[in-house]
């Protein structure tokens, strides 16, 4: 469950959005994760499951090495936390929004940002959830229709499932 509350993130359907997210990364039913998804590393080439427990930034900001994903050694990643958030853009929306650090909040309202730059924002307070999936499939590659190479993708009935399951109303 997110840490925000659901009158800061906009409404119950946005919580239940970052709930399918975290579900569809694998971060919330990872069985190492200690915090809801919020502590977990991706997995890399090999499947064993990590997670961090220093909040105070981003797990690779201090110069860790990218995890290796595939055996080729072609594909890696640093995708971290519950809504597994890249490095590359962790500089940026600490200053923008002012995060303090890594912790579930900062995570929470980093995964909103991105969610209303990807002009979904309406579209999950609305309840419009499928429309609202299409637009962010581009930041979370576990969405349906994402397409990234290397990376498997939740199909969009149990997404939309997963969402109602977590309070989200469904509106067409």
């Amino acid at each position: 469950m997110p840490r925000i509350t659901a009158a800061a993130a906009g409404g119950q359907n946005m919580l239940a959005c970052l709930d399918m997210i975290a579900w569809a990364e694998g971060t919330s039913t990872s069985p190492a994760t200690l915090c809801d998804g919020y502590d977990v590393i991706v997995t890399g080439y090999g499947g064993l499951p990590e997670v961090f427990t220093d909040f105070t930034d981003h797990p690779f900001a201090g110069g860790r090495p990218s995890k290796r994903i595939n055996k080729a050694n072609t594909l890696t990643s640093n995708a971290s936390g519950r809504y597994q958030q890249m490095l590359k853009d962790w500089p940026h929306y600490k200053a923008l929004l002012q995060l303090p650090d890594f912790g579930p909040l900062s995570q929470d309202l980093l995964a909103i940002r991105h969610i209303k730059e990807c002009r979904a924002l309406d579209d999950v307070k609305a309840g419009r959830i499928v429309a609202a999936l299409e637009k962010i499939r581009r930041i979370w590659a576990s969405l349906p229709g994402a397409n990234y190479p290397g990376q498997p993708m939740r199909g969009l009935y149990d997404c939309v499932r997963v969402y109602r399951l977590a309070g989200g109303v469904v509106s067409k």
